[in-house]
């Protein structure tokens, strides 16, 4: 009866927990954003800790102090380098798009057909562009109009400002005193279930660990040697394309399928020569080639990762519930949900249920 209510008990806290969750996602948003850069700094902030130069220690206030201005660092060159780029980007594309899709229609699709031989009786080259173009239109439209409402309402440019000076605090305190925090939430776990507890929670890091500071820094690599490779080819949207494709590739196979397909798409388009179309598919071929050679083996390296679908519906699943705040507690909520299911895996494989043998 006792443990009958307990666990009515931890659904009802769960289910609780998660609601509370979902009516503070605004507010809990930049802290979970802290909290996965200190997640993600804190190892180095250890090893720069254990450093030493000559007899002197550099101590955790120093190493904190350097990771921090690191990870600052990088976030001011995403704000000033990078965002624009990709705004720069997006405008090209929302011009290039349409005739794009003009060359698509009249050119590449009745070419595609001819070499399967199919026959396209009926079809209208240019009503299936004026289709496409509509459709076009009204996203394109859709999309500024958002970024419009945004960047002229006062509150939302109020609560973004304060975000932006909110998160680099945060980090900054959550890297100084993470060990402190970890340490004092495994002091308060019952002596009866600490030991499981930590090993679990070992466990998830590993998971975690292995994806986001490993898989997550090859998509990042794939997506600069892309970039690089086709800004050298020439393609317009090389960064757009370069850096989808990297992200991409957190499906084996997927991102370098979809940017092939695009990139190529781009360079007929663009050159209308087979020159760069084979300049593309080398580029590609050699960002896979250091993937496999060298990104993957020294990043990733043997850890257990994160399944490719189970990322997919962890990061659909949480941006559907809880939005940009679901996306970044996906993968950690993933990786514990992994982690627990194979320990009950475990436990029913040595369960007398499963072992029961059969009647002869």
């Amino acid at each position: 009866m006792a443990s009958d209510s307990r666990n009515w008990l931890t659904l009802v806290l769960v289910a609780g927990g998660g609601w509370l969750v979902y009516l503070l996602a605004p507010v809990i948003t930049p802290f979970a954003v802290s909290a996965m850069l200190a997640y993600l700094g804190d190892p180095l902030v250890d090893r720069l800790e254990r450093a030493s130069v000559k007899n002197w220690k550099v101590g955790r206030s120093l190493a904190v102090t350097v990771v921090f201005t690191l990870i600052l660092t990088v976030l001011v060159l995403l704000l000033v380098i990078i965002i624009p780029m990709l705004v720069e980007q997006i405008r090209l594309l929302v011009e290039r798009f349409p005739q794009w899709i003009d060359w698509f229609s009249a050119t590449a699709l009745p070419w595609l057909a001819g070499q399967a031989g199919l026959e396209m009786k009926g079809f209208d080259p240019a009503q299936f562009s004026g289709m496409l173009q509509e459709y076009w239109k009204e996203i394109s439209t859709a999309a500024f109009n958002v970024i419009d409402l945004i960047s002229r309402g006062g509150l939302a440019l109020a609560s973004w400002l304060a975000n932006l000076i909110l998160i680099p605090v945060v980090t900054f305190y959550l890297l100084r005193d993470w060990d402190l925090l970890r340490r004092g939430i495994q002091d308060l776990l019952p002596r009866n279930i600490e030991g499981n507890t930590s090993q679990l929670a070992a466990e998830i890091d590993e998971v975690l660990s292995a994806f986001i500071r490993g898989q997550l820094m090859v998509m990042v690599a794939l997506g600069v040697i892309y970039f690089v490779g086709l800004s050298l080819v020439g393609i317009e949207l090389a960064f757009l394309i370069g850096m989808g494709a990297g992200l991409l590739s957190v499906v084996p196979y997927l991102g370098s399928i979809i940017g092939v397909i695009v990139a190529a798409g781009a360079a007929m388009f663009q050159f209308h020569d087979v020159f760069h179309l084979v300049m593309v598919l080398l580029v590609f071929g050699l960002g896979q080639m250091a993937e496999g050679m060298f990104l993957t083996p020294k990043l990733v390296g043997d850890r257990i990762g994160l399944h490719p679908v189970t990322v997919i519906f962890a990061v659909l699943a949480g941006g559907q519930i809880f939005g940009f705040l679901g996306i970044l507690l996906a993968l950690p909520v993933a990786a514990a949900l992994n982690v627990l299911v194979r320990h009950v895996h475990q436990r029913y494989r040595q369960s007398e249920i499963y072992n029961t043998p059969g009647e002869s």
